[in-house]
């Protein structure tokens, strides 16, 4: 069973926004950014401060506590 450290599906959902739309602006494949969501594999610390900022919310918000 796959640890769940990141609540960026949640928060996706919550904005009103893609895992698409999330790919374009980052410029990085859509599969990624679904393990992102699936927490089959995380993002970087750069990636994650980007997408905090994409998504209008803190780095905290997209972490589990």
């Amino acid at each position: 069973m796959t640890k769940e450290i990141n609540r960026l599906k949640a928060v996706l959902a919550e904005v009103g926004k893609t895992n698409v739309w999330l790919a374009e602006q980052l410029g990085v494949n859509p599969t990624t950014v679904s393990k992102w969501c699936t927490n089959t594999c995380q993002p970087d610390l750069h990636t994650l401060s980007r997408i905090a900022e994409l998504l209008n919310v803190s780095r905290r918000e997209l972490l589990r506590p």
